[in-house]
């Protein structure tokens, strides 16, 4: 014999529907984005909570979310364009490209003026075809690459196209750069910021970096998990929860998808 829910069928209905949606979240620095989609999960309480694109664990900013029966159009979000902000570290190059890895390359940083730096930037955008870096969670015969990497083994990958539709440098003090990224699925900042710093002379290290938009998504309106605990607590986590028609609003024209009772 099943059990009832507690609440009238009609309110449950409604209840549950007030969880299906799209959330817009900032994520933490030293957390990974498993980490943060089963902090959601617990925050919440519902099983059905997916990420649109993974973001390192020492990065924070933007990390879309699907909840409830959302995620099945998790594949919309997942080819959006992103944004980030980052600051690269001339002159040191590590095995995981951020500042969390050991340094494998330490060069003299040569005098740069802002001229300089911007010629070899403009290398660095429009197609590229970049080699996933082996700290990353791409599958090679069954083993995510960190792991092998973690093992210090190396294996060849192939390189992938990429498409940095902008790039800019924001500011120079001393040997750090920081910079605006815009760029396609699939790029590797901590790469990018490795091969700027050798086209420089000396190599380079992501130091701090941010995603700060996603397709429509910006990081001035994204929740954070306490803000997100707070919403729960409260009762008013539809404040913050996108409808899924709403979330879909950048497609030209919606799909053939029931989104209706979404």
């Amino acid at each position: 014999m099943t059990s009832s829910p507690i609440l009238p069928e009609n309110q449950w209905k409604v209840t549950r529907r007030m969880f299906n949606g799209i959330l817009n979240l900032d994520k933490p620095r030293g957390m990974t984005s498993h980490d943060v989609v089963a902090a959601v999960r617990r925050i919440i309480g519902i099983r059905a909570v997916g990420h649109t694109g993974t973001l390192d664990p020492e990065a924070s900013g933007i990390l879309v979310l699907c909840l409830g029966n959302a995620t099945k159009f998790a594949r919309f979000f997942e080819a959006l364009e992103k944004t980030y902000w980052t600051v690269i570290q001339l002159g040191l190059c590590t095995d995981t490209q951020d500042a969390t890895g050991i340094v494998t390359r330490q060069c003299a940083v040569p005098p740069l003026t802002s001229a300089q730096i911007c010629n070899v930037l403009d290398r660095f955008r429009g197609s590229l075809q970049q080699i996933p870096p082996m700290y990353s969670a791409i599958r090679y015969r069954g083993q995510r690459l960190y792991r092998l990497a973690r093992q210090g083994q190396t294996v060849a990958r192939q390189a992938r196209s990429i498409f940095v539709r902008h790039l800019e440098l924001l500011e120079q003090r001393e040997t750090q750069l920081t910079l605006s990224i815009t760029c396609s699925k699939g790029t590797y900042i901590r790469t990018l910021g490795e091969d700027i710093g050798l086209a420089l002379g000396c190599g380079a290290h992501v130091l701090h970096l941010q995603r700060c938009r996603v397709g429509p998504f910006a990081l001035q309106s994204a929740c954070s998990l306490d803000a997100l605990r707070q919403h729960v607590h409260a009762g008013t986590l539809s404040h913050v929860l996108i409808p899924v028609p709403e979330a879909l609003s950048f497609l030209p024209t919606l799909p053939n998808i029931d989104i209706a009772t979404m």
